[in-house]
């Protein structure tokens, strides 16, 4: 029998929750949420990726807190103090790995490790946000959560953001044997107000600002690539009532749109919703990304398993997700 968050007394009282990575795009929409909901929040972000413009409007409300997940101690002190944790801190966007790697599977990889460590220690709730790209290359469509996981090879830096974020999950399933609630959501292409201007991390974003500004939009390797793009309030409804629903913990779940769009088909959506000129070009994978990329023709996910238990599906269509985005490009940046 399905239930969602709103079916569990843990949803029905104001806790003390800690959202890492608070200060990015998708934390900082939990933490609006959350704080709407009545919520004592705090938020731990370094600022690498996060901004304080995102939360500059909820700084009254939340407990903000500028460090770094890779501070066993602080992460240690700031778990003690509250009921609950989203973990969100990570590194971003797959040109940020290829340029740094090293950087990024340590964020990856120790900061997870010292969130699931005070979890434990102190016994917290914990959800870890983890992504698509776990997948890997894999042929099968849709993607389900228990599907085989198929990578390139290890001197490729593409595929360490899909191996580091396995290895987040396998610690978050490691300590839920030992009696951890925890519970693991992965993300399919989000996006939404907030993305960042310079299309960091977010193929929408990039479109959006080369549409607005009247440059071409690139198509790597023509556009073929089909991903299923997921508004922003969709993710974190699921995310929500991932930790919420108590069925939930010790298990991983798909959030994302079921919708498959190519990135051509993206260009062309975003291009006409912005009323540009823009001409889309086609550039080579190497040329864009630089040496050490690898991509994946095809990204869907089968979403039963959040329909069934955390009773949650996509709701904002592409077209009017990105209406909204695009319009609050126009509101923040003219």
């Amino acid at each position: 029998m399905s239930r969602s968050c709103h079916d569990v007394a843990y949803h029905r009282r104001a806790l003390r929750i800690l959202v890492t990575g608070g200060a990015g795009f998708i934390g900082s929409h939990l933490v609006d949420r959350l704080c709407d909901d009545g919520h004592d929040v705090a938020v731990l972000d370094n600022l690498t990726t996060g901004k304080t413009a995102n939360i500059e409007h909820r700084l009254d409300e939340v407990r903000f807190i500028n460090g770094s997940i890779l501070d066993a101690a602080l992460v240690q002190d700031e778990i003690e103090r509250v009921e609950a944790v989203f973990h969100l801190a990570s590194a971003v966007g797959v040109k940020h790995i290829l340029n740094a790697p090293l950087e990024s599977m340590a964020v990856m990889t120790r900061g997870t490790e010292n969130v699931l460590d005070a979890c434990s220690r102190y016994w917290r709730p914990v959800l870890i946000a983890s992504t698509s790209e776990v997948y890997g290359k894999s042929p099968k469509v849709p993607m389900s959560e228990d599907d085989d996981r198929v990578l390139g090879p290890t001197s490729l830096h593409r595929w360490s953001y899909s191996t580091a974020k396995a290895l987040d999950e396998h610690l978050a399933f490691a300590h839920f044997d030992r009696g951890l609630p925890v519970v693991v959501v992965r993300y399919f292409n989000s996006y939404g107000p907030r993305i960042d201007p310079g299309g960091y991390g977010s193929v929408v974003a990039e479109f959006i600002r080369r549409a607005a500004s009247g440059d071409p939009l690139p198509l790597v390797s023509g556009g073929r690539q089909t991903r299923c793009f997921t508004y922003v309030e969709d993710t974190v409804r699921g995310t929500i009532a991932a930790l919420s629903t108590r069925e939930a913990h010790g298990r991983v779940f798909n959030l994302g749109s079921t919708h498959e769009t190519t990135i051509a088909e993206l260009a062309d959506t975003i291009r006409d919703l912005v009323g540009s000129s823009s001409a889309i070009t086609e550039v080579t994978a190497e040329a864009y990304y630089g040496r050490g990329y690898d991509d994946t023709p095809r990204r869907v996910p089968d979403v039963s398993r959040a329909r069934d238990v955390l009773g949650w599906a996509p709701e904002v269509s592409l077209d009017e997700g990105l209406r909204r985005t695009i319009e609050w490009w126009r509101k923040t940046y003219g």
